[in-house]
């Protein structure tokens, strides 16, 4: 067996990272990754996942072992990640090994009347139709209910990039329905067949595929280096079919297999020729969504106060489905039913929601409002249709929203990406919220447990508390002077009846810009004027014998 260290003429110098591109018009971008790791280091397994074993157990003929180890699956330092085929011993058809991962993340998708684009840039292995009989590399997605035990080909793949034997090329390809044949002609699938691909083996090249909900009939669309070469339409293929395979959400998969089907179908190998070494080089992967038509303005739920009735763990917070990340998501205990509650902070005209569930995802839901945090009103019901990805119109009213989910779809908790409201307030925009996340102190706290920070780090089950006498002053740090709109207090039982919200350029000198002595205690939000970069909540009498206790302190202006 050769190698391709051994043949000079194969190697290509490293090539130098692009940065990720900006969102194309109409865009913006949902997720991506640069690979820019040190030389030699493994993937952040936090963001990706290793598939490792042996080929064969993939169904797709392949010879190779998938490792996770630096051999065969590594960031060169350049910003580039590698996955590299080794071989081993004499027989061409055993002793492979090479490197197969996916996205840990798994809520990729176009949400109903909306677009996604998954791209990369990537330079095939730099081999050769003489040296290369057997290799097979491919940038792919599969349906998220895959993960949860919807059978393969009905959760469907997109292979987006795939090439084999060293032929210059590449192929589209949906697979849908089931198999063997079925509406997408299984295990061949529907696609764009063979189609060139110029120096694709020795230079960088992007690949794309964009899925289309805006359209009817739907579209699947391929692009190479930015031009399109092949669309899908819905109607090509069966109507539930296409539903059950493309419209949901996906997980992204790179790997550089050896032998299986494909490659055979055109003459494959692996063979005494085929060569050692060859690598799979990927610059940077990104996702970027179009919003659907409609769907405008900011969304109110990011970063504010978010609860739920339980965590699967530490790793996976209420806080995680409103953060504005797709990679991150909060995940239920295994039972039902589970809520999740967001605190808007004001009263809220709702008009539209979005939610993006990971596979594990509630069967059935509602959503619903509160102006206090326990009286709820349903303003929404859904069965989990369409699946994973839904975008709907609202009508009500509330400070407090929730998911209340009764069922869910597998063994797992009810599991959430992102939860995304969209209105305006009742009383006018109360602007940005400031505080959150930002320096606190206080005159004092009860102990270690109850610190001011707790205050203003966006979790209602933290809270400072402080010592149990008067007077006494929470204060948090804008960074810079803003003008402050209005102040959301969210008392514990031990609540402030006499207390002024105060403004100061310098944390010395302050100035009163509200006050009371009639205080109720609960969660208030207050309209007040003024400016300052430190704001402060001054308790000069307190309800109990305890001392003010303040599970959320929030500042909002511009």
């Amino acid at each position: 067996m050769t190698s391709i260290a051994a043949q000079p003429a194969a190697v290509a110098a490293p090539a130098a990272p692009a940065a990720v591109p900006a969102a194309p018009a109409g865009f913006t971008t949902t997720w991506s990754d640069d690979f820019s790791g040190a030389a030699n280091t493994g993937l952040d397994t936090g963001t990706w996942r290793y598939d490792v074993g042996e080929g064969w157990t993939f169904g797709t003929g392949e010879v190779e072992t998938m490792t996770n180890s630096t051999a065969n699956v590594y960031q060169d330092g350049n910003g580039h990640l590698v996955l590299k085929a080794l071989h081993t011993g004499s027989d061409p058809v055993a002793g492979w090994t090479s490197g197969r991962v996916e996205t840990q993340a798994d809520g990729f998708g176009a949400l109903p009347g909306g677009v996604v684009r998954m791209q990369s840039s990537i330079q095939q292995p730099n081999v050769n139709t003489a040296n290369s009989l057997g290799y097979w590399p491919a940038f792919w997605m599969l349906g998220s209910p895959l993960r949860v035990g919807t059978v393969w080909p009905g959760s469907g793949e997109i292979d987006i990039m795939e090439d084999i034997n060293g032929r210059s090329s590449t192929f589209g390809t949906l697979h849908c329905g089931t198999a063997p044949g079925g509406p997408c002609n299984e295990n061949t699938g529907v696609g764009s067949g063979e189609r060139a691909c110029s120096g694709c083996q020795t230079g960088y090249h992007t690949y794309a595929v964009e899925i289309d909900r805006s359209t009817s009939p739907e579209q699947i669309r391929w692009y190479l280096d930015g031009a399109l070469f092949y669309t899908l339409s819905s109607n090509q293929v069966d109507a539930t079919a296409w539903s059950n395979a493309v419209d949901h959400s996906f997980f992204i998969i790179y790997d550089l297999a050896i032998g299986g089907a494909f490659p055979a179908a055109y003459g494959g190998g692996p063979t005494a020729a085929t060569v050692s070494g060859g690598s799979m080089n990927i610059d940077y992967v990104a996702v970027y969504n179009k919003a659907p038509a409609g769907t405008t303005g900011t969304n109110i739920a990011q970063g504010k106060p978010t609860t739920a009735s339980s965590a699967e763990s530490a790793s996976f917070p209420a806080s995680n489905a409103t953060d504005g990340s797709i990679s991150t998501r909060w995940s239920s205990a295994f039972n039902d039913p589970q809520w999740l509650q967001v605190d808007l902070g004001a009263t809220y005209n709702l008009t539209h929601a979005t939610v993006i569930w990971e596979a594990a995802a509630a069967s059935a839901y509602q959503i619903q409002t509160s102006a206090n945090g326990s009286t709820w009103t349903t303003i929404y019901s859904n069965n989990n249709s369409p699946q994973l990805l839904q975008d709907t119109a609202l009508s009500g009213s509330g400070r407090y929203v929730r998911i209340y989910a009764t069922g869910r779809n597998s063994a797992y908790g009810a599991s959430l990406y992102e939860f995304r409201l969209y209105g305006s307030t009742t009383g006018g925009n109360p602007g940005t919220l400031l505080s959150q996340g930002k320096s606190a102190t206080a005159s004092s706290s009860e102990n270690a447990s109850f610190t001011a920070p707790m205050a203003v780090d966006g979790n209602t089950g933290t809270r400072w508390s402080s010592a149990f006498s008067d007077p006494q002053w929470l204060q948090v740090d804008l960074g810079a002077t803003h003008a402050i709109s209005s102040v959301g207090l969210n008392w514990e039982a031990a609540y402030g009846t006499s207390y002024q919200i105060q403004t100061s350029a310098d944390g010395v000198n302050w100035t009163t810009i509200y006050t009371t002595t009639a205080g109720t205690g609960g969660s208030q939000t207050l309209a007040v004027t003024g400016s300052g970069r430190y704001v402060r909540m001054y308790g000069t009498a307190r309800s109990t014998q305890y001392g003010y206790s303040l599970w959320e302190f929030q500042v909002f202006g511009t």
